[in-house]
C-alpha cells in the first residue's frame, strides 16, 4: 500500500488540518527526511502554500485548527502546534495553544524547526553601558540607591554578586544588597568582569 493511499485512509480523503477535500498532497512534517505514515500528513495545496510561505497565511482559514489540533495522531498535532505559534499574535491562536497538550516527545518534534523562537521575543538585560547580563553575574552600582522599604542606601561603586534576571522585564534584575535581595534598574548597573 503506497504512503498517499495509507494517508487517505487514515484521514478519510480529507485534509488532517482544515477537512478540505481537493488537491490533497503528501506532506513531510519537517525536519524529518523520509516519509512515513508517522512523519507525515496529508493536506490541501492551500494549508501547504501557507505553511510554506508565511507571506500568502490567511489567519482566518487557520480556525480549522480549532478542531485538528485535537487529533491523536503526532505528525497533525505538530503541525496545529506549529501554525498556533506563528499565529499567536492573533490573540485567538494563543488561547488554542494553552490548551493543546502534547507528550515531551511531540512538543521536541514540534519545536525542531525553531518556529516561534524569535529573537525579538528574546529579553535581553542591558547594563548602562549596553553589555549583556547574564545570570550570574557581578555587577557595580553607579548610583546610589535608595532601597523602598529597607531603610537604607546602596552606595554607588557597590558590586552586586550573582545577580539575576527578571524573566519577563528587561530593565530589571535581582540581587543581594545588605543582606536583602532587591529589585535593581539595569540602568544603574554596569557589568565587572
Amino acid at each position: 500500500m503506497s504512503l498517499e493511499t495509507e494517508l487517505k485512509k487514515r484521514s478519510e480523503s480529507k485534509c488532517e488540518l482544515c477537512s478540505a477535500s481537493d488537491n490533497l498532497n503528501v506532506y513531510s512534517v519537517p525536519p524529518e527526511s523520509e516519509s512515513t505514515v508517522d512523519n507525515s500528513v496529508l493536506l490541501c495545496q492551500n494549508c501547504i502554500e501557507q505553511i510554506e510561505d508565511a507571506e500568502k497565511t490567511d489567519v482566518n482559514h487557520w480556525r480549522c485548527l480549532n478542531d485538528s489540533m485535537w487529533s491523536q495522531i503526532p505528525a497533525v498535532q505538530v503541525m496545529a502546534w506549529r501554525m498556533l505559534t506563528r499565529l499567536k499574535a492573533e490573540g485567538w491562536p494563543q488561547d488554542l495553544l494553552e490548551m493543546l497538550y502534547l507528550d515531551d516527545e511531540v512538543l521536541n518534534w514540534a519545536q525542531a524547526t525553531g518556529e516561534g523562537e524569535t529573537l525579538e521575543n528574546e529579553v535581553k538585560h542591558l547594563d548602562s553601558n549596553g553589555a549583556v547580563l547574564e545570570a550570574g553575574d557581578t555587577v557595580t552600582l553607579t548610583k546610589d540607591l535608595n532601597v523602598k522599604g529597607a531603610n537604607f542606601t546602596a552606595k554607588r561603586g557597590m558590586a552586586v554578586r550573582n545577580i539575576s534576571l527578571v524573566a519577563d522585564n528587561a530593565e530589571h534584575i535581582e540581587g543581594r544588597v545588605n543582606g536583602q535581595q532587591i529589585v535593581i534598574l539595569t540602568k544603574f548597573v554596569k557589568k565587572s568582569n
